[in-house]
């Protein structure tokens, strides 16, 4: 009986960190790949390694976060529905991701209009309460740009391929896009949120000479300082795998307590004897 019982609790237990195991965490041995396809009016299969990843990926989509083991990548893109790797658009392209970082790996256009990758390094530091990061990156066939709050720039001189980050109290800011020294609007305004604990990317992407620039927005989640969240740098996974720890508990308290009134059932039954 007493075997049953904590057999039960096990398997509870497992079901439950099952349940609530988060997708994708970076880990002492794996990194965490996001990609971005920012080259516009060309559709693409990605390949990986020889394999393919992702299949008719459309300009302006994003993909991931991957949980991917660290180590070297061979990144290609062919046009769609390609057999192999063999004839690329784009590539092959080596990328090196390192354990317990967060990456997004960006095809898009250099300044002069060829195409390109990118990897960049999401910074996942955690932020002081009541404040979000905001990350600007130039991805777009243009000259440098600077990048204005309500009509006053605030980062000044971006360049393809750069970024630049600020730690911004939580509200919405009304950002927009204008050539570097001038404040006329190339993209926007729109509205940005900036959110507390969340890293909110904003990639400026397509071809000012074909006039079809446009903007990308991820967030990364989980940079809040303590008490309120820990850092996780994939998305607030480790605070879900708090969560996961809390439920364990409460399995375990609950498999416990059915233990406990299983063998008082039994004594009791036994002294009735």
């Amino acid at each position: 009986m007493r075997t049953k019982i904590f057999a039960g609790i096990a398997a509870g237990a497992i079901a439950a960190v099952g349940l609530l195991a988060p997708a994708s965490a970076a880990t002492a041995d794996t990194a965490v790949l996001s990609v971005l396809h920012g080259i516009p009016d060309t559709p693409v299969d990605v390949w990986v390694n020889g394999e393919l990843t992702l299949d008719d990926f459309q300009p302006g989509d994003l993909a991931g976060p991957l949980d991917l083991p660290a180590g070297a990548y061979e990144v290609a893109l062919t046009a769609p529905d390609a057999t192999d790797d063999s004839a690329p658009v784009l590539g092959p392209v080596s990328l090196t991701l390192d354990a317990g970082v967060n990456y997004t790996a960006v095809a898009h256009l250099d300044e002069a209009g060829a195409p390109t990758v990118t990897p960049f390094v999401n910074d996942t530091a955690a932020t002081a309460a009541g404040e979000g990061r905001l990350t600007v990156r130039h991805t777009a066939a243009a000259p440098a740009v600077d990048v204005l709050a309500g009509g006053t720039p605030v980062i000044e001189g971006l360049a393809n391929p750069d970024e630049a980050t600020l730690d911004l109290p939580a509200g919405t800011v009304s950002a927009s896009v204008a050539a570097a020294g001038t404040t006329e609007p190339v993209i926007g305004p729109a509205d940005v949120e900036v959110q507390e604990g969340v890293l909110t990317i904003v990639y400026a992407w397509g071809s000012l000479e074909d006039g079809n620039l446009a903007v990308a927005f991820q967030t990364v989640e989980g940079l809040h300082s303590a008490p309120d969240g820990v850092n996780s740098g994939t998305g607030g996974q480790l605070a879900q795998r708090d969560a996961s720890m809390q439920m364990l508990l409460i399995v375990g308290g609950l498999g416990l307590a059915a233990a406990v009134a299983a063998s008082a059932v039994i004594v009791r039954a036994r002294s009735e004897r």
